[in-house]
């Protein structure tokens, strides 16, 4: 190639990421430059691409998933089951991708025939794999009616001459282009991938970690150390995507200018949850949990989203359709019904796609997250990725494509899974975040590698999704050995030059790892030059701690106390002061869970509420064939009423139709010795005296008039008959009736009983004797350690078990801490 002017010369590098650097390095040398292009750059400007037709692959997840749906549903033999189909989607989309870039490596001339082999290999064969085989034939024909791929152009190609430059193997477009040429055309094959098969860095440390947070922790502060001596840039191995995720954020605090070549799935960005929390919200019986989910990501008050979680929690509305919006206060009303506007936006029937669109489009308009979304780099890619503000001229496809709100979802999910975020390099960023392949021949100061292990790196390729090895090879697709090869080249680059460091944790939660064979082999090659990898010495500097003794806490809080008590607040206070101090005081509670599953509080609301709508609507006592069909009809209506699903209950159900009989021989009994209903669910408030403006407040199942006249305070219970009867052993200790007691008695002269009543196998009542006297009790001893509070006394930490054993607040007190515990 010598006589050749610069100026004639093509230089091809493997990766974008290498022009930069090449193109410097000829910058310095003076005079004239060659032109330095990886094949795409090349192309690119040299013509625009072939426009493709409607329905053709355009390698965008989104459209190409659409396509790929319809081209199956043509296909009888393809099966309708949702996730199978969903499955075969994805890997018709991903075959026919794999087979379209291994065709643009063929020449021109020779591609009808490279087709033509490739049908003779997926003929029908009956026998096992018959679907995989037809779904590969589909992926082919697609793949087949393809335009032509831009690379084209560069057959065609006659610089001075070509300078191709190898790293990481051969890359088969580039050596069908340089096979095309003619002979006068000299072409150069610099070989970088030769000197590194025997070249090892002078620096490789390795440590292993304890866990996911340690090896984060290490590996964030082996970064810094390279960056404050100077040592830059650094390139960051991205292996393990969540690690890495946590090594960023680690360098972030410290203000460390970063550059991610890698992102991160644009499903985990804030944008694509606000998306998709909509959706799930807007699904039939869509529970509670997923509107407030969907909620906290709008633009709405959160103060009012906040009172309707309260709600939520408090009454247990565990659906959308059981949420009472006449129990709801002040901006929350208003904001439940434009939330409920905008999901029923959303209609039940199958939709074409650009419908769907314009409806998604709408709604995150109205939730005021549209316009944060336009103005932000994640959110626009989100709203590009989805075609949401090109929809009506985006692809015929739109119109044609039918879908479910289920369906809708599935793609949104899928299209938002398969793109990358990638955001804004920091200026003069001294760490980049990259991939394995992509260190290959790039100037970096040093190499930190975290994910070292053999679920990260040198992991056994899996197989393609449709083709074995031999039909791979045929197609020029990568098989796994070749992708194996591949990887090794790529590792063998990166621990050729620069010090790198290595890490890997011993244990991912239970499961073991061990270091990758990648590593196992690198410590091979380095044993037989006599060297081996070096231990890993931690920069960080050793901080020496004096100990703490962590002892009994007894804080003081007067001016915390709330102006009203409830019973479980009084039974806290009396069995452990420090828990009233964490739950009541701090208002450290654990939320209640809003599952969709059916749970025995479920079950337990949803009696209350039947049982206080038979005893409401009874009038004179009937046969028992007809209370009981009374009764059972109310439980329906209640059932549907509260959104309980059929399944979920039925287990609660046969046990209640199982005891309405014997409840209703029970209420017959009762009625036969003179006691009567008079009032359910009622709240009662009363200001104690001596307790200074501190109130009691709370809700009674059931009260009941009795002859004498007399008062009966009945709580229903579904739980163990024994553990009411332990309870009731020694009735000082029993709170709740006590509690019940004192609320009632400022209003009635008459004596009053109180009782739970076991509704289980068997209705069975257990009263707890001398209430009224167990209630005066209460309040005085209450209203003491009220008073004490008030003026300045430490609430400790004096529970014992079996109040410790599931206390919320026990992480709090830290009583597995204690010194001398």
């Amino acid at each position: 190639m010598r006589g050749l002017e610069l100026r004639s010369l093509v230089v091809l590098v493997p990766f974008a990421q290498q022009l930069a650097p090449a193109r410097k390095a000829f910058a310095l040398r003076g005079g004239w430059q060659p032109r330095v292009e990886t094949t795409r750059t090349l192309a690119t400007s040299m013509g625009p691409a072939p426009r493709g037709g409607e329905g053709h692959i355009s390698f965008d997840a989104a459209t190409d998933r659409l396509h790929a749906a319809r081209l199956l549903r043509g296909q009888s033999w393809v099966s309708r089951d949702p996730l199978v189909f969903d499955d075969a989607v994805s890997a018709v989309v991903t075959t026919a991708h794999a087979m379209l870039k291994a065709a643009a490596a063929v020449a021109p001339s020779a591609r009808a025939d490279h087709w033509r082999r490739g049908r003779e290999l997926m003929a029908p064969v009956a026998g096992v794999g018959t679907i995989e085989r037809g779904l590969a034939r589909v992926a082919l024909e697609w793949a087949a009616s393809a335009p032509a791929p831009v690379t084209d152009v560069l057959f065609a190609s006659r610089p001075g001459a070509w300078a191709v430059v190898q790293a990481g193997g051969e890359d088969p477009l580039v050596h069908s282009v340089m096979t095309a040429m003619p002979a006068d055309v000299p072409c150069l094959v610099l070989d970088a991938d030769a000197r590194v098969l025997d070249a090892v860095a002078p620096t490789l440390a390795m440590a292993r970690c304890e866990g996911f947070e340690h090896e984060a922790v290490c590996a964030a502060a082996q970064v810094l150390d390279h960056v404050s001596r100077g040592e830059v840039p650094v390139a960051l191995v991205a292996q393990d995507r969540l690690l890495m995720r946590r090594v960023r954020a680690l360098l972030e605090r410290h203000g460390v200018g970063l550059q991610d070549e890698t992102g991160w799935k644009l499903s985990t960005t804030r944008a694509a949850a606000q998306v998709m929390a909509l959706l799930r919200a807007a699904a039939p019986k869509a529970s509670a949990d997923l509107l407030l989910d969907w909620l906290k990501t709008t633009a709405w008050p959160q103060a009012a989203v906040a009172h309707i979680e309260s709600a939520c929690r408090r009454e247990g509305w565990t659906q959308l359709s059981a949420i009472h919006a006449e129990r709801l206060r002040g901006a929350a009303i208003p904001l439940l019904a434009g939330a409920t506007a905008v999901l029923q936006s959303f209609p039940a029937t199958r939709q074409p796609l650009s419908e769907w669109l314009r409806i998604l489009r709408a709604a995150l308009c109205d939730s005021g997250v549209l316009d944060p979304m336009l103005s932000d780099d994640a959110g626009l890619q989100v709203l590009q990725t989805l075609h949401i503000e090109d929809a009506a001229g985006w692809s015929a496809q739109a119109a044609q494509t039918s879908m479910s709100l289920a369906d809708f979802s599935t793609w949104v999910d899928a299209a938002l899974e398969d793109a990358s975020f990638i955001p804004d390099a920091a200026p003069d960023a001294s760490v980049i975040v990259t991939p394995l392949a992509r260190l290959m021949l790039r100037p970096f100061a040093a190499l930190v590698f975290p994910g070292a292990d053999d679920h990260h790196l040198g992991v056994d390729a899996g197989p393609h999704p449709l083709l074995n090895e031999a039909q791979a090879m045929a197609l020029g697709v990568p098989t796994a050995k070749q992708r194996r090869e591949a990887e090794a080249l790529v590792f063998a680059h990166a621990v050729s030059r620069a010090p790198v460091t290595f890490f890997h944790r011993h244990a991912d939660g239970p499961e073991p790892l061990a270091p990758s064979p990648l590593l196992e082999q690198l410590g091979l090659r380095l044993a037989a030059m006599g060297r081996s990898l070096q231990p890993w010495v931690d920069p960080r500097v050793a901080v020496q701690l004096d100990p703490t003794p962590v002892t009994m806490p007894a804080p003081a809080a007067a001016v915390l106390l709330p102006d009203r008590l409830s019973a479980s607040a009084c039974e806290a206070l009396r069995a452990c002061p420090y828990r009233f101090y964490a739950l009541y005081l701090l208002r450290a509670r654990e939320a209640e869970e809003l599952d969709d599953e059916v749970e025995q509080r479920d079950y337990g609301n949803w009696l209350h509420a039947v049982l206080l709508r038979f005893h409401t609507e009874r009038g004179e006592p009937a046969s028992v064939e007809l209370e009981a069909a009374r009764l059972l009809a109310i439980a329906l209506e209640e059932k549907q009423l509260q959104g309980l699903d059929d399944a979920d209950f039925l287990p609660f159900e046969a046990g209640f139709i199982d005891l309405v009989p014997r409840y209703i021989a029970w209420l017959h009994e009762r009625d036969a010795q003179g006691a009567s209903f008079w009032q359910g669910e009622q709240e009662r408030e009363v200001a104690p005296p001596g307790w200074h403006g501190i109130r009691l407040y709370g809700r009674i199942d059931r009260m009941d008039r009795l002859p004498g006249p007399a008062l009966e305070l009945i709580d229903y219970k579904t739980g163990s008959a024994a553990g009411l009867k332990d309870k009731l052993r020694q009735p000082l200790e029993d709170t709740q009736l006590a509690f019940y007691a004192a609320l009632v008695q400022p209003e009635t002269a008459h004596p009053i009983e109180a009782s739970y009543l076991a509704l289980g196998r068997k209705i069975e009542s257990f009263p707890h004797p001398d209430v009224q006297d167990s209630a005066n009790a209460l309040v005085a001893g209450v209203g003491v350690d009220v008073a004490r509070i008030r003026a300045g006394a430490g609430m400790p930490a004096l529970g014992e078990p079996p109040t410790c054993d599931f206390c919320e607040a026990r992480g709090l007190c830290r009583r597995d801490h204690w010194s001398g515990e």
